[in-house]
């Protein structure tokens, strides 16, 4: 029999309450482990190189090809192939982590494959335009990725930032995943594309407008609304609506509205007038800007770096 007074309060034996301890520090730590399988996400998957399906919007055909030999047609098309290795270098870094980041995010909609050759959809695409230079480029960084906290970033770039570079809600209107590594940059970049001048009908922004779903009808009125970090217009106000700026860009024509760095907006008559600087949405990495840096000696790891801050290149595969 257990003398009375060596139980508690509550009933509980002094000698045994120790005992609880190691089951109280178990359940303690398997909520920990758990709760960190929710909101750490996975390493990256990829050792070695994987193929990929790559719908070809040209034709409708879906082919699979190692990701290197991809990325030769990538870096062909999204950048002048005769420029200096260290862009082209710089530029097959950014193409293989913009494609590995989608990977993981799974399979295009629609299209059975992982990659497309349409720009709107993935990125440009152009094995006619593949020359030494660009092999070379790819096969020099092979593997090589972005990574921020062990993960790969979102690698945006752009052809010209027309002097500052964007914050991805600024620039794409994009409202997903923390970007700490893309912020506003100052940026250093050549002519001819550092400004451009461009005339609208009425029709056009009309239609522009109404495309992103904003009915204005005949425009009798326009100026730049809010602007972002790097000065660019986030809106535009159209016959006193909000108009988001990125929005309108596409709908209007990304080569015709080279940018939504505006320094000004006017009507001139019946048509509406933009002058801006830059060439692209902004974000992330120049393209003219690593030309530049390349020109003057640096390497593609000093552009990277330049551009996306707070970050490593990893190699995930030999």
């Amino acid at each position: 029999m257990v003398p009375s007074n060596s139980r508690n309060p509550r009933g509980m034996f002094k000698s045994d309450k120790w005992l609880w301890i190691p089951g109280i520090l178990l359940a303690l730590l398997l909520a920990l482990v758990i709760r960190g399988q929710r909101t750490t996400p996975k390493p990256a998957q990829f050792t070695e190189e994987p193929t990929i399906s790559v719908y070809f919007h040209e034709t409708g055909e879906v082919k699979n090809l190692p990701l290197e030999t991809y990325l030769q047609g990538v870096v062909a098309a999204e950048m002048d192939p005769s420029w200096p290795l260290a862009a082209l270098e710089a530029q097959a870094i950014v193409a293989r982590t913009f494609t590995i980041k989608k990977l993981e995010e799974g399979p295009l909609p629609n299209r059975n494959a992982q990659a497309s050759t349409d720009p709107k959809e993935f990125q440009a695409y152009n094995a006619d335009r593949i020359n030494d230079r660009v092999k070379q480029a790819v096969q020099n960084t092979r593997g090589q990725v972005l990574t921020h906290k062990g993960r790969p970033i979102m690698a945006w770039f752009h052809a010209a930032s027309g002097g500052k570079t964007a914050t991805p809600a600024e620039g794409l209107n994009f409202k997903g995943e923390a970007t700490p590594y893309v912020t506003p940059v100052n940026d250093v970049q050549p002519e001819p594309v550092q400004t451009w001048t461009k005339t609208f009908t009425n029709a056009q922004v009309s239609e522009a407008c109404a495309a992103v779903g904003v009915d204005v009808g005949t425009v009798t009125s326009i100026k730049i609304g809010r602007r972002g970090p790097s000065g660019r217009a986030e809106t535009l106000i159209v016959n006193g609506k909000e108009v988001s700026a990125p929005a309108f860009r596409l709908a209007i024509g990304g080569t015709a509205m080279r940018s939504t760095l505006l320094d000004e907006v006017s009507m001139k008559g019946d048509s509406i007038v933009m002058r801006g600087r830059g060439y692209g949405h902004g974000v992330g990495m120049s393209q003219w800007g690593a030309w530049l840096m390349a020109q003057r000696g640096k390497s593609a790891k000093d552009i990277v770096t330049y551009y996306y801050k707070g970050v490593n290149v990893d190699k995930l595969w030999e």
